[in-house]
């Protein structure tokens, strides 16, 4: 039995702005008079340690969605779309920023970082929709590529049961007032990738 209107677990590594989208879909459950549940966990306390975020909209009961049952995965990072990718449902999407970030290993030379084919391939098989984006030169074009998470963000509004009115004015509230109209951008060129 469904207990929530849409499940989502939104990854990516320290410093690229998860917490961010699931502060503002929180807000924006909230302003649409709907309860959201959220619970995050963090990797290594710094930049690069792997950053999981569980949102639940609708939802009374628990924060965290099982393994198999997500609608929606986004990645800001697609190795971590990959390391998570077991959360989605065979119905579910996943919306992954292909730019990677490069771990201490690859930069050294002790490790490979696998092809976005060979980290999106094992999605396809498990979910309906695998969508990578370069969610970087979409928020570059909007004026200011930290705001990658907010072309994900746009993109990821596609796909929830909230408005873009909503989620916009989520958005004011958090977004520092001189970043906000980048910011606008952004939102709006991810959700234009994916109408």
């Amino acid at each position: 039995m469904r207990t929530s209107e849409c499940d989502m677990v939104i990854v990516g590594v320290g410093g690229q702005g998860v917490i961010l989208i699931s502060d503002v879909i929180g807000r924006a459950g909230v302003l649409a008079g709907k309860p959201v549940r959220g619970a995050e966990t963090h990797g290594m306390a710094q930049r690069g340690g792997s950053v999981i975020n569980h949102t639940r909209i609708g939802c009374r009961f628990s924060p965290l969605v099982a393994p198999g049952s997500a609608d929606l995965l986004i990645a800001l990072e697609p190795a971590e779309a990959l390391r998570f990718g077991h959360f989605l449902s065979p119905d579910g999407v996943a919306l992954i920023s292909n730019q990677p970030v490069l771990p201490v290993t690859v930069t050294t030379g002790r490790a490979r970082y696998p092809s976005l084919d060979d980290l999106i391939e094992p999605l396809c098989g498990q979910c309906q929709r695998v969508l990578a984006l370069d969610a970087t030169a979409l928020a570059r074009k909007a004026g200011t590529a930290q705001a990658m998470n907010v072309v994900m963000l746009g993109a990821l509004s596609q796909y929830i049961p909230l408005s873009e009115e909503h989620i916009i004015q989520a958005l004011v509230e958090v977004v520092p007032p001189k970043h906000l109209e980048a910011n606008k951008r952004a939102f709006a060129l991810g959700k234009a990738e994916v109408e």
